[in-house]
């Protein structure tokens, strides 16, 4: 036997700083979603009341055709989404990582990054949810009301179910560049 005694591993148990650190990495996923959904809202606020809408005569009882067939509304409602959505990727990419990602480490850093890409994925349904339900009962009441010949607004609806996927990819493409640029030995180059 040697003189040198060994010590008995003893299993780490979580004290009170790994709880704190868990609740907080829980308390963050939470304000990221809420975040998100708040952030969504409000883009959808912004696309409900500012993106061009097709103009619509009345042809029959409920049935109305657009007024111009090469009207730039349907692609304009898009860009529109498309645009708030990107600004909102690149906030929540942005504010998300340097409030709630970069001050963790291990699994609470990748728990809160999930949740912000999670979050954009949320935000950008309410988004949609909430510009397309702008101006709907109007629409819905012109239609079923009107008279022949009346001209109203079209309701808002996204044709390109792609932009779907910005919000989320921006958000994404940012914490992806944070992350790269805080790797140990970036921007060092060997000599």
């Amino acid at each position: 036997m040697s003189g040198m005694a060994t010590v008995p591993e003893v299993p780490e148990v979580p004290g009170p700083r790994s709880l704190h650190g868990t609740r907080s990495t829980v308390v963050w996923v939470v304000v990221v979603l809420a975040g998100s959904a708040a952030l969504g809202l409000l883009g959808g606020l912004i696309w409900g009341e500012f993106a061009p809408r097709a103009t619509l005569q009345e042809i029959g009882a409920g049935t109305a055709e657009v007024i111009n067939a090469e009207t730039r509304a349907f692609f304009g409602a898009d860009v529109w989404f498309s645009g708030i959505a990107v600004v909102a990727g690149l906030l929540t990419g942005v504010l998300g990582y340097r409030f709630a990602v970069a001050p963790r480490e291990g699994t609470g850093r990748a728990a809160v990054a999930a949740a912000l890409i999670l979050g954009a994925l949320a935000g950008e349904f309410v988004m949609l949810w909430l510009g397309e339900q702008i101006g709907l009962s109007a629409y819905n009441h012109d239609l079923a009301s009107s008279q022949n010949g009346t001209v109203f607004s079209a309701s808002l609806a996204l044709g390109a179910k792609t932009a779907l996927t910005f919000w989320p990819l921006f958000t994404a493409i940012v914490v992806l560049v944070a992350e790269w640029g805080t790797r140990p030995g970036s921007g060092q180059h060997p000599d």
